[in-house]
């Protein structure tokens, strides 16, 4: 079981660390109110890894088994969305407009900090396509239900770590005004990954649909 998790481990934590909608939430917060509002949306994202935890050992396990195309869709739906957030980006670094991470409008109490972290997770598209891939592994290596659960807490802290690393950078003045000097070359390498990541799920998706 402890060899399983550190492989695992390893590859979720590299997801953590690529920009995705996590990072855009977290960075997005801490730049227009501070670390203590990052924090909050960081403590959000931990929180809704939990619940993927255990849709991924008692639900997520059983649609993929009754349903082998569903993964198809996810990948196919995944793709999609996240070739639509590198489009944006790379229109607004052309176009020399706002970017995806830019300091939020609203202003959030720490209820409400915690829970957009809480449901930028549970609908993030590339958090559905690694909980799937954990969730392959993982039983595939032979581990039970609830081991698969333990594994959650596991993610949580990592996500805790890499997140809250992203908001105490944002949240300084220092990272904004790097920000917004370079917000064009940020814009176009996050916009690269999403387009690489997207590109390679909807490949992987459409090719699955062939004969």
């Amino acid at each position: 079981m402890f060899e399983a998790y550190l492989l695992t481990l390893f590859g979720v934590m590299a997801a953590q660390a690529s920009p995705g909608p996590n990072l855009i939430a977290v960075a997005s917060v801490s730049l227009a109110q501070g670390r203590k509002a990052g924090l909050a949306v960081v403590t959000g994202v931990s929180s809704g890894m939990l619940v993927w935890s255990l849709a991924t050992a008692y639900g997520l396990a059983t649609v993929l088994e009754f349903f082998p195309w569903s993964l198809t869709a996810m990948r196919i739906v995944g793709g999609g969305y996240l070739l639509w957030l590198a489009f944006k980006g790379f229109r607004a670094a052309i176009c020399n407009e706002p970017g995806a991470i830019r300091p939020t409008r609203n202003r959030f109490t720490p209820t409400q900090a915690w829970l957009r972290g809480f449901l930028v997770l549970l609908t993030n598209p590339k958090a559905v396509m690694m909980w799937a891939a954990v969730a392959t592994f993982l039983f595939g290596a032979g581990l039970e239900p609830w081991q698969v659960f333990l594994f959650g807490p596991i993610c949580a802290l990592s996500g805790f770590a890499i997140y809250g690393t992203y908001a105490v950078l944002f949240s300084t003045g220092l990272a904004s005004r790097t920000y917004q000097r370079f917000s064009r070359w940020f814009e176009t390498l996050f916009s690269a990954a999403f387009g690489a990541l997207g590109g390679k799920l909807l490949y992987d998706g459409v090719r699955e649909l062939r004969p």
